[in-house]
Order: structure tokens, then sequence, then C-alpha cells
């Protein structure tokens, strides 16, 4: 049995992704070692079809939850599983003396618990402190090298669109009204306008509805004059390869907004009360805008504030970014952009693997 790499990481989509610097780190850095990672179930699936990983468990499974509790495992297997790690990664706010206890009975001897939000880190970007609580840095790593979707999944998600009955012959911009806070979310008045200069324009527009996308979902399209596509209750696995085929992708401080832009496509990431600098995703195919910077000096204050200057971004802003990205991928083809708008041939912005 291959020796092994533990890493649990029981955060939100968003908080994963900034992580994978540190997998691609773990994963050239102990290329014999299998990469094992319990973490929420959308995430860990996608990153196990990526094949960024080598096993995945559900965070809220039996395992983690006899580790946290200082319990060895009752399964013979993963008892003898346990026996071939030679390295835990915990990325957890809090200590947990039993989770230490319990892999040192099952014989892990090198364990690192530390949170990515730990005040003795010094790295600014999440990402970076991801690969600090290793002794790592980006040195040596493809920061903009894009997640690795399958060829099936590229085929699902094309076949997806297709399903919706979106056009093949104009370029598909997905935007995504929500994030994990209403207060990181600019106006659907701004956003309504961008849709209906994309529609005038002779573009596509997708709008993205998450989990607890409804509310604000439903109040942008009461302000449009026709009814955009919109994609809902799909598999994030299936939402990744939706995404791979889209020109543009326009969301907010998000997870979905870290998954377009880990898989190569040109994203605009607006930003308000959340520092860019620390949290919005790396590239050169990344375009940040943002308001006024955010004067709050606390999340309480952010809640309370009701001009938020900090997300008063225009929708020309907006769509002067579209524009100008749509553009240039017009009139030059690159591994990004192999074909301008057909779904049946390889979709930009994703690499399939060999």
């Amino acid at each position: 049995m291959a020796h092994s790499i533990l890493v649990i990481h029981p955060g939100a989509l968003g908080d994963v992704l900034l992580a994978v610097p540190a997998l691609r780190w773990l994963k050239k850095t102990f290329p014999d070692h299998h990469i094992q990672l319990i973490s929420n179930e959308p995430v860990g699936r996608l990153l196990l079809e990526c094949r960024l990983i080598d096993v995945w468990m559900s965070v809220h499974g039996a395992l983690c939850a006899d580790l946290c509790s200082g319990s060895i495992p009752d399964s013979i297997e993963i008892r003898r599983w346990l026996e071939t790690c030679d390295f835990a990664v915990v990325w957890m706010k809090q200590e947990h003396p039993g989770l230490v206890a319990a892999l040192k009975s099952c014989g892990v001897e090198n364990i690192q618990i530390q949170s990515p939000f730990s005040p003795r880190l010094k790295s600014r970007h999440h990402s970076e402190r991801f690969l600090e609580t290793l002794g790592a840095t980006m040195v040596g790593l493809s920061g903009d090298e894009p997640l690795q979707l399958s060829p099936s999944l590229l085929e699902k998600g094309g076949a997806a669109l297709v399903n919706m009955g979106v056009a093949r012959d104009r370029p598909l911009v997905l935007l995504h009204p929500g994030s994990g806070s209403r207060h990181k979310c600019t106006s659907v008045e701004v956003l309504a306008a961008v849709i209906v200069a994309m529609n005038q324009e002779g573009l596509c527009p997708l709008v993205l509805e998450g989990p607890a996308d409804e509310a604000i979902t439903a109040q942008l399209l009461h302000l449009l004059p026709m009814m955009p596509t919109v994609v809902r209750e799909q598999d994030l696995s299936i939402v990744a390869g939706m995404m791979a085929h889209v020109q543009v992708y326009i969301g907010h401080d998000s997870g979905t907004t870290h998954l377009a832009a880990l898989l190569g496509v040109p994203t605009i990431a607006l930003f308000g009360p959340t520092d860019p600098e620390q949290w919005a995703p790396r590239g050169d195919h990344v375009v940040v805008l943002r308001g006024s910077p955010c004067v709050c000096p606390s999340w309480e204050a952010v809640r309370h504030c009701d001009d938020k200057p900090c997300l008063a971004i225009s929708a020309g802003d907006i769509f002067s970014s579209v524009r100008r990205i749509i553009g240039h991928g017009l009139k030059s083809a690159t591994p990004r952009n192999p074909s301008q708008y057909a779904l049946s041939q390889q979709p930009p912005c994703a690499k399939v693997p060999s």
C-alpha cells in the first residue's frame, strides 16, 4: 500500500479552493504519496475528479467524527490506511488534542495543526497562508495553472448548457449575483443593467443561482425585461464543466468566483468590504473591480453600513471589462480560447488531462 498524506480541511468552497496551491505543493513535494483529503462533499469530490487529490472522505463522516473525538476508528481497513500516513495536515481554527492523540495512536507521528487565520502567520494573501502553514512558498509553483477537468466533466457541462437551450452562436457570460454574505454583493440594479447591456451587444448572459441565492436571483430577474437562462440546482462538478465553456465569468468574493478563476476562465471579481489583496483570485485572466476602499473597522460595522461605497461599482465599468475580454478573445486564438463560441469543440480556459 502506498504511503499517504492526510489533509483535513472543513472549510467552505472558497476556503478549500484557496488551499489548492498548498495541495499542489504537497503533490509536487511528495510525488510518491497519495494525498487523502477530508473535506465537505461538493468541493472534495470535484478535486478528486480533477486528480488534485487521490482519496476523498467527508468531513461529516464517521472517520472524522471518531478522530476529532479522540477515538481510534473501528474499521480495520481505515486503521491500516492510517498506518501508511506519514504526515497529517489539519487546517482548523481550534486545537484538537483528541485528534492528535487518535492520529498518534494510529501511527501518524508527524502532525501539523494550524489555522490559516493564525496571527503567527505573516503572509497576506490567504492562499500563501495555507502554504506558510507547511513552511512553503509559491516559489516553484505555477500560480496560473488551470485546474484540469476530465473530458467527461467537460462533455457533461457542455451537454447541460445545450439541454438548457443555450445558444451556440454567441459568447457566453456567466454571472453569479450572490456570495456567502449579502454584504459582499453589489446592487441587483447594477447587475441587471449589465445583463441588459450584454444582451443588446449580442452576448448570451447566464445567471448562476447557488444554494443560498434564491432571493437575490428573484430580485435580479424581476428587474429584467427579458428572461436569461438561469443555472440552478446543479452539482458543483457540472457547474465547473459549464464554466469551462463560457467566455467570461462575473461574480463577487465567493467560492464560485475562485472556482472560475482556478479553471482559467476570464474572471471579473467584484469586491467591496473584503480585501482583494488578501482574498481575490490571482492571475492575468482576473480583473478585480471595487468601489472606494472600505473604511469599516469591523465586519459588524460592515453589516450596519447602508451606503457601502466600497461596492459602488458601475454597470459601465463592469460591461467595459466584459467587452475588453470578449474583444481580446475574438481577435486572437490562445490555449485558453482555442475557438470562438462552439460548445462542441474543446472549451476555452481548461486543460484536458492526458
